[in-house]
């Protein structure tokens, strides 16, 4: 088993749905969270572990301390990843004193503006860690797909099921299929040096190595494509899944990693994946991608049924099954957006669907606390 944390961005506003930023003044506060660029984001971060229901705990202490505060400035938890009905004109700054907070608004305004969810695994073997860099890039999209959760922007559907990846600046534009951790420091410092990176931070794709001294000293593999995903149990089930994917890797290098198991080259793998994840950002589970195999087209839903095929037999064996059923019951019922959607075609107010959402998260974190005396 791998260790695992998450780092959760949130957005808080009012019951009505709307946005309003208080970030400095939570982090003045709670010590637990940390500010974004813009005030309306909002971010915590879970201490590492392998058990999932440490990790459940771990995600539902701080959204439970947070809205404590919030219910004293009458506000809330919002759902969704996007400004669903935020005023996307102006950039509301948490800290007018940090310079890359500076440059973020200059370059990039409210389209870095979203909430989601980043999903860290760690692994110390760099081998190993490049290889699952480069799988789990080739499949990206999937875990987007099951996550999405920001149809709306400014109080309208913008036809897509997750306009926060459409919108988010992807940095640098083209970043390669690495094929170790020299090939990762060499590319990176190019970045630097020719200013297309303003720091080893500002690497923002779909997935990325991470540790305590980037590029150099690495420990842990970062999957940041994922949409924010209110549901606990769904976002256990998604790191469930990535994980018994690295770990069938693990001991299956050459059927797994695409740089041995794949008839495409590392650039043609690097278009793919890129493309897969724009394409299931448009439509999610309906979405026909690029298999990185052989590039042949599949439809998204086919493709997680079969990774939780491929995942089956490993989860049973590490008593893991039950972790993955949410994924079933989105592949049956559709995502978030997919239903916040369906709502919106019959009439329902995105006013309306947020609001739902608000109720929904609320009650999560209270059955949780009714089922957890020593919460």
């Amino acid at each position: 088993m791998l260790l695992k944390g998450f780092e959760v961005e949130l957005f808080t506003g009012t019951y009505a749905g709307k946005n309003v930023g208080v970030a400095s003044a939570v982090t003045d506060e709670l010590s637990d969270f940390v500010k974004e660029p813009d005030q309306r984001n909002i971010e915590y971060i879970t201490v590492p572990d392998e058990s999932y229901a440490v990790l459940k705990h771990a995600l539902f202490l701080p959204r439970q301390k947070l809205r404590k505060w919030l219910d004293r400035q009458k506000l809330t938890i919002l759902p969704g990843s996007t400004l669903s009905l935020g005023n996307t004109k102006i950039f509301e700054r948490s800290d007018s004193e940090n310079s890359y907070h500076s440059f973020i608004e200059k370059n990039y305004g409210t389209n870095v503006v979203t909430a989601s969810i980043h999903i860290n695994l760690g692994i110390e073997n760099l081998s190993l860690l490049f290889s699952a860099l480069r799988l789990v890039r080739c499949e990206a999209s999937l875990l987007l797909a099951l996550s999405a959760s920001s149809p709306f922007l400014e109080g309208h559907a913008t036809g897509a099921h997750s306009q926060r990846w459409i919108q988010f600046p992807k940095t640098p534009s083209n970043v390669p299929i690495f094929v170790d951790h020299a090939h990762y420091v060499a590319w990176i410092e190019e970045q630097l040096d020719q200013g297309e990176m303003q720091n080893e931070r500002h690497l923002w794709t779909s997935v990325r190595p991470n540790g305590p001294e980037r590029p150099h000293v690495l420990n842990r593999l970062e999957l940041r494509i994922c949409d924010l995903v209110t549901d606990i149990d769904l976002l256990l089930a998604i790191t469930a899944l990535l994980e018994l994917r690295i770990l069938n890797l693990k001991s299956n290098i050459k059927k797994y990693d695409p740089l041995e198991a794949s008839s495409k080259t590392q650039e043609e793998l690097a278009f793919l994946a890129d493309e897969n994840d724009l394409i299931a950002a448009e439509s999610s589970l309906d979405a026909n991608l690029s298999h990185w195999k052989d590039g042949k087209k599949i439809n998204c839903r086919d493709w997680i049924k079969e990774l939780l095929l491929d995942v089956t037999p490993l989860a049973k064996e590490l008593d893991m099954f039950e972790l993955l059923q949410p994924i079933e019951s989105v592949l049956t019922n559709g995502n978030q957006s997919m239903i916040w959607l369906d709502s919106f075609s019959k009439g329902v107010s995105i006013q309306s669907l947020i609001q739902k959402g608000i109720s929904e998260m609320e009650r999560e974190e209270n059955n949780f606390i009714q089922m957890n005396s020593t919460f």
